[in-house]
């Protein structure tokens, strides 16, 4: 008898602990984050900034290794063609073609647009870290495009580089999907909304195929980027990660 009842605790405990890592937010950021990215990839992408008269349209390609290496090249339209921005560890680079020049970015520069859309450099390169930047906390849960979703709060540690004060973002409960994040400033204001949609299938995973930001106080404004393609697991080595190859990837 004493064996039946050690046996019905034991399974209690698992399941509790089974449970508590299902709802634990950090972990619950983790998957979303290996199910976007994983230990490598390589993205080509579309992007759009509209604004109230006019649109302009750009073409990217994306490499990255963890958390800690990205390169990413503007292909298109030709007058910014082979821009490129580097990140490595900590230290982040842009090469400027036309002025033949690599400029090594201080922190400062993360808050500014990318290439005058509504995204950050930081969104960009992703200098920071949503799993390690931040202290993680569960709201509760909502529904996003009919889908699930667990709300989850983000507030930067003290000794964190961030460019945001506060993240809000729903995860879908199935497939751990990013459908919608909220940008807040130091000041606990709202500045971006950023949408995942048209979940599609990329290299065996289901991922939102546009991501869609929009500024909270300029009526007409957004950046629309199309995910073209996504390949996982790429075979990149680190040194596919210089100021070198910055100037020279196609």
């Amino acid at each position: 008898m004493n064996k039946f009842w050690s046996l019905i605790f034991l399974c209690l405990v698992t399941s509790m602990s089974v449970f508590a890592q299902d709802t634990d937010p950090k972990v619950i950021v983790q998957k979303a984050r290996d199910q976007q990215q994983g230990n490598s990839s390589y993205n080509e992408m579309k992007m759009t900034i509209v604004r109230p008269n006019w649109e302009r349209t750009m073409t990217m390609k994306s490499w990255a290794l963890t958390d800690e290496f990205s390169l990413t090249l503007v292909t298109g339209p030709a007058r910014d063609k082979g821009t490129a921005f580097l990140k490595r560890g900590k230290e982040m680079w842009n090469w400027q073609p036309s002025i033949d020049r690599s400029i090594k970015m201080p922190p400062s520069m993360m808050t500014q647009s990318w290439m005058g859309s509504d995204f950050t450099n930081d969104d960009l390169v992703r200098q920071s870290s949503i799993v390690n930047d931040y202290e993680h906390t569960l709201l509760g849960a909502e529904t996003i495009e009919e889908m699930d979703c667990y709300k989850i709060q983000l507030i930067p540690t003290e000794e964190a580089a961030v460019v945001w004060g506060k993240v809000i973002m729903w995860i879908s409960k199935d497939g751990y999907l990013q459908l919608k994040t909220e940008f807040y400033d130091e000041d606990d204001y709202l500045v971006n909304t950023m949408y995942g949609k048209k979940i599609v299938e990329f290299d065996g995973r289901k991922l939102p195929a546009i991501l869609e930001v929009v500024p909270e106080d300029e009526e007409g404004h957004k950046t629309i980027v199309e995910q073209v393609v996504i390949r996982f697991e790429e075979p990149i080595k680190e040194s596919f990660f210089s100021v070198q190859n910055m100037k020279r990837v196609r």
